[in-house]
């Protein structure tokens, strides 16, 4: 009897808890039904009569978009095109009375297809070349509306843009890279730009976000401006971002190199004159490097009408090896030169003391005074292959040298 009893409330115990659990359980179920008609219904009646051709307060007051920036992938900066690369998250913020709801929740938190079926505003970034709006795996989009219809929407860019660039003092320069964007058609009169977190906090990028190999990112400004057109009054957001160029690689490519080049082309002064083939070989093989760099210098450039500041060091670092050049070639000039003069007049003087001594050796001739030399012998000396003839006729030539013996 006692055992039939146990069996009995252990049954009775075990039916008792499968309905309490069933009873939980579809309480819970049916709150979230509940919970998701409610939702269904509020997105329902939101769309409900909902234009999205027409913005926010058309036909009242202006628009306004608030804007931020989270880069997430800074570079690279192209010197030859003069652009630069980067990802960001672009967030826009505004109000759209027509979205304010009532409910249990206080953000819908929706995906990119609720984007399609509201107003959102037409942003283009004005001095973009290429710009991306990732779809891996879906859309990277993102949409939430609060209840005072406020609206977040988020998208993730590859944006390619222009970076003007002023070479002068490469490579020691710096630029201020812009990113300018604002409304394509709705004119200040219907929307207008703002920065969401103010001009100091609105374009944030993170340490671990700049990717830059010839650059340091130092740091971003952001401003606002009017730009007036055929078609009216636009505002125009920019965002600045300053770099300074490293100076690591050109140090070691072209700076080192050049100088040691004008360090070499010195040495060959060292060298003794008469050796000629080796300062030739000195001479022509520091030209030919010098021009070597200058044109290697130049091919991690854009072809600019103005000297750079590397085109000036390599300028005067070849002016350098090439005067060393000219300045062998002179002396050698000179010196043969010189040689030359030397060699001709030793050739005279040696030529006019042989034919002294002949004369004074030679017999005195039948008439004419006795212990006199006739003054009818006198010697012509050729410069040119140094010959000398005895001539009879003193007169007969403009240069003649007569010699005398007393």
């Amino acid at each position: 009897m006692l055992i039939g009893s146990l069996r009995s409330m252990a049954f009775l115990l075990t039916c008792l808890l499968v309905f309490c659990v069933d009873s939980v359980w579809g309480n819970q179920h049916s709150e979230t039904s509940i919970y998701l008609d409610n939702i269904t219904r509020i997105l329902d009646r939101l769309l409900d009569g909902y234009d999205n051709r027409l913005r926010p307060g058309f036909g009242g007051p202006v628009t306004e978009v608030k804007t931020d920036i989270f880069v997430t992938s800074f570079g690279p900066v192209s010197d030859v095109e003069m652009e630069y690369t980067m990802d960001v998250f672009f967030r826009q913020t505004w109000i759209d009375e027509r979205l304010k709801f009532e409910g249990p929740i206080e953000i819908l938190r929706l995906n990119n297809l609720m984007v399609s079926k509201i107003w959102t505003p037409d942003t283009f970034f004005r001095n973009g070349k290429r710009s991306i709006s990732h779809n891996m795996t879906t859309p990277n989009k993102l949409f939430r509306i609060m209840q005072n219809g406020t609206i977040l929407y988020t998208m993730r860019l590859t944006i390619n843009a222009e970076c003007p660039m002023r070479l002068m003092n490469f490579p020691m320069d710096g630029h201020a890279c812009p990113l300018k964007f604002g409304s394509y058609a709705y004119p200040i009169s219907e929307i207008v730009y703002t920065w969401k977190k103010g001009p100091l906090s609105s374009v944030e990028v993170p340490q671990e976000s700049s990717s830059l190999l010839q650059y340091d990112l130092i740091g971003q400004t952001v401003s606002s401006e009017r730009l007036k057109s055929n078609t009216g009054e636009y505002v125009i957001m920019t965002v600045h971002f300053h770099l300074q160029r490293k100076m690591g690689f050109f140090l070691i490519q072209t700076y080192i190199p050049c100088i040691m080049t004008v360090i070499l082309a010195q040495v060959s002064f060292w060298i003794n004159k008469e050796s000629v083939p080796a300062r030739t070989v000195f001479g022509i093989t520091t030209v030919l490097t010098m021009t070597t760099l200058s044109i290697s210098a130049r091919h991690s450039l854009p072809k600019v009408s103005y000297a750079t500041a590397m085109d000036w060091f390599i300028a005067v670092c070849f002016a350098f090896v090439f005067s060393a050049l000219i300045e062998f070639a002179a002396v050698n000039y000179f010196s043969t030169l010189q040689a030359n003069r030397e060699l001709r007049k030793a050739v005279v003087m040696k030529a006019a003391a042989q034919e002294a001594a002949a004369a004074a050796a030679a017999p005195a001739p039948a008439t004419g005074n006795e212990g006199e030399v006739p003054s009818g012998y006198c010697l012509r000396v050729f410069q040119e292959n140094t010959h000398t003839e005895l001539l009879t006729h003193p007169h007969a030539y403009s240069h003649t040298h007569c010699i005398f013996t007393h």
